[in-house]
């Protein structure tokens, strides 16, 4: 749909492309670009530009303002948020791409949007449907650098709004994704059976949190058992929500499409979980990662 992004964010962009004046004493919002990289930049998304007799900021502008006014004017500006987000132009001073996307999500914030880099990939996604503990997660796997798991979080992220089946196939594949790598790490085999439930089982009792642990303070042992139960529980129907709603077994003629409602609450249940079982390990290991926010994988600022 048309006119998805505000002023606010075509402003922000602005600032991001061009760098800033080159006669303003502050320094550049990520890098500076000439007028002849500010075209090639445009051109590597799609829209020819001129620079012209026009300095390099106005001209910025003005090639925005007619991306955003065009019939294709949302993916035109989607494509330049990802180009000047993208973590490749930045290989040699990497803080500046941080200090980009934390403009441009202050600007994204209030349009429900946020980018997010993933497995070195910046996405654009909703906030609803990235959610507050996607964030995080997604901190822990880029540190971690658990490649398979970051592969499934972008697909389950990028999908959540347009392909909801998709988002849900995702949302288990990362759970079964994590469980393989933790087994992986701790140089134990994968079980025979790879399903979701197969592998929660393989790492329940190398992580102590096998039904039967009594490492646990008397007053609360019921009480995390039963979480950890609720855990069990929603790990399968996360894996059941795949066989029946997921797009992992094709989809017949007149496939009813999921509510994105429910992508996204599979999405976060198992990003939870996964977040859960990765500092289990991370602390029998004896391993301190970043917190949200150290990481070079987030959201927002």
């Amino acid at each position: 749909m048309n006119g998805r992004f505000s002023p606010y964010v075509i402003k922000a962009l602005v600032d991001v492309i061009s760098g800033g004046a080159g006669n303003d004493m502050a320094p550049p919002i990520g890098v500076y670009r000439s007028g002849p990289k500010i075209e090639h930049f445009f051109l590597d998304c799609g829209f020819d530009m001129r620079i012209g007799s026009q300095s390099r900021i106005p001209a910025t502008i003005d090639a925005l303002r007619q991306m955003a006014a065009g019939p294709d004017g949302d993916e035109l500006v989607k494509r330049a948020i990802l180009k000047v987000c993208d973590p490749r132009e930045y290989l040699s001073e990497p803080e500046k791409a941080a200090a980009v996307r934390e403009h441009l999500n202050r600007a994204l914030e209030a349009d429900g949007l946020a980018v997010t880099v993933v497995g070195g990939k910046a996405h654009l996604t909703g906030r609803q449907g990235s959610g507050v503990i996607v964030e995080p997660f997604i901190s822990k796997v880029a540190v971690l650098d658990f490649d398979t798991v970051q592969v499934e979080v972008a697909r389950a992220i990028e999908n959540a709004a347009e392909d909801p089946e998709d988002c849900v196939t995702a949302a288990c594949s990362l759970v079964e994704a994590v469980c393989r790598s933790i087994l992986t790490e701790m140089s134990l085999p994968l079980p025979a059976r790879k399903d979701i439930d197969g592998l929660l089982k393989a790492v329940q009792e190398p992580l102590g949190l096998s039904p039967g642990r009594t490492d646990l303070p008397p007053e609360i042992e019921q009480d995390v058992r039963q979480v950890l139960g609720g855990l069990t529980s929603t790990l399968k129907g996360v894996g059941a929500l795949r066989t029946h709603g997921g797009d992992a077994h094709g989809r017949e003629k007149g496939f009813r499409r999921m509510d994105a409602r429910i992508a996204r609450l599979a999405l976060n249940a198992a990003s939870t979980i996964a977040l859960f079982l990765i500092e289990t390990w991370e602390r029998k290991e004896n391993r301190g990662l970043p917190q949200h926010g150290d990481g070079g994988a987030q959201a927002g600022a």
